[in-house]
C-alpha cells in the first residue's frame, strides 16, 4: 500500500546557552534589543513533520512516500532517508533555497528563543497522483506548505483516498472557512487537545460540531492518553506509562506513524490509536525527533503488555 506523507522537511539546529536570557534583556530597553549569546554546543537533527512521521513508519516496516520540498543542502537528509529505507523520489529539490530550518537556543532555565526559516517550504511540492491507486493508498496531510495542505486534501477527497488531516502548528495561518473545508474533506482529524481548542475557536464549532463534519477525530492529551471521537461517541484510550521521558519533541509525529501503521494493517481504530501511543512512548524517551528506535518485536511486546493482544 502507498502511504503518502505530506508536510515539512527541516533541519533542527539546537544550541545550549550556559546562562539566563533574563540577565541580558533589560526591561526598559526591550524596544531596541541588540544581544549576542555564546553557546556551548550546536547539534543538527533531521526534522520536519513529514520526515519525522516517515521515520517512525520506517521503524514499523513501512516505506512511506514523502511529498514535500527540500533545499539545496538536501544531501545529508537524503543519505539518512536512504539509510533507513525511505524513498526520496517524490521530494522536490528547490535548488535556489535552503531546506527549512529551526534555530533553537535554550538557556539554563529551559527558556527558548527560536528562529525559523521556511526556505524551500515556501514552494509547493507539486505531486502528481495519476499513478496512485486510491484503494491501495492512505495519505496524511501534516503541517507544511499551506498550498500543498489545501490542494492535497481536496485531491484526496476527489480521488477517494483515505486522508488524515493534521494541521498542528500551521493552525494560526488558516482562515476559518479554509480550515473547516480541509477538515470536512478528510476522513480523519488528528490534533492535540490545545489544537482542538484552537480549531473550535477558529471555526466557531464545538468539538461535537466538528465531529459531525469528519468521520473520526483523534485528540492526543500527552500523558493523559487520547480521545477517539466518532459518531458513536468518545472512547478514552490510556497512555503507555513512561517514567523515563526526557523530551516530548516529535512524540506527536511518532504517534501518527504508529496510528497509520495500525490503519494500513486493517486493525480496529482503537487498536491503531493504541499503536500510536506505543510509538509516542518510545519517542519521548530519547532527545530529538528521529533518534528513538525499536524492533517490531519490542514494539509488539509493549503493545500487548499495556493493551493486551
Amino acid at each position: 500500500m502507498d502511504i503518502l506523507v505530506s508536510g515539512s522537511m527541516a533541519y533542527d539546529r539546537i544550541m545550549d546557552f550556559d546562562g539566563k536570557f533574563s540577565d541580558h534583556l533589560l526591561a526598559e530597553q526591550l524596544h531596541m534589543i541588540n544581544v549576542s549569546f555564546t553557546v556551548n554546543s550546536l547539534t543538527e537533527n533531521f526534522g520536519g513533520t513529514a520526515g519525522n512521521i516517515a521515520y517512525s513508519l520506517s521503524l514499523l516496516g513501512e516505506k512511506p512516500r514523502i511529498l514535500a520540498t527540500i533545499g539545496q543542502d538536501y544531501h545529508r537528509y537524503f543519505e539518512w532517508l536512504n539509510k533507513i529505507g525511505v524513498p526520496t523520489q517524490d521530494i522536490l529539490v528547490v535548488e535556489e533555497e535552503l531546506t527549512a530550518g529551526a534555530y533553537i537556543t535554550t538557556d539554563t532555565e529551559s527558556n527558548q528563543i527560536t528562529g525559523f526559516n521556511p526556505g524551500a517550504m515556501k514552494q509547493q511540492s507539486g505531486f502528481v497522483f495519476d499513478s496512485i491507486d486510491p484503494k491501495e493508498c492512505l495519505a496524511i496531510v501534516a503541517p507544511g506548505n499551506l498550498g500543498d495542505m489545501a490542494d492535497y486534501t481536496a485531491e484526496h477527497q476527489k480521488r477517494g483516498i483515505f486522508s488524515i488531516f493534521d494541521p498542528g502548528q500551521s493552525l494560526p495561518a488558516w482562515q476559518p472557512d479554509a480550515l473547516a473545508k480541509c477538515i470536512s474533506q478528510s476522513n480523519m482529524l488528528v490534533c492535540n487537545d490545545y489544537e482542538m481548542e484552537m480549531i473550535s475557536n477558529s471555526t466557531g464549532m464545538s468539538r461535537d460540531e466538528v465531529a459531525k463534519t469528519v468521520e473520526t477525530i483523534v485528540v492526543t492529551k500527552g500523558g493523559d492518553g487520547c480521545d477517539l471521537v466518532t459518531t458513536s461517541g468518545t472512547v478514552e484510550i490510556p497512555p503507555v506509562p513512561t517514567s523515563d521521558a526526557v523530551d516530548p519533541t516529535g512524540a506527536g509525529d511518532a504517534f501518527r506513524g504508529g496510528l497509520i501503521k495500525g490503519i494500513v494493517a486493517g486493525l480496529p481504530m482503537e487498536r491503531a490509536v493504541q499503536m500510536g501511543n506505543v510509538a509516542g512512548h518510545y519517542a519521548v524517551r530519547i532527545q530529538g525527533t528521529q533518534q528513538h528506535s525499536f524492533t517490531l518485536n519490542e514494539f509488539n511486546a509493549t503493545l500487548e503488555q499495556h493493551f493486551g493482544s
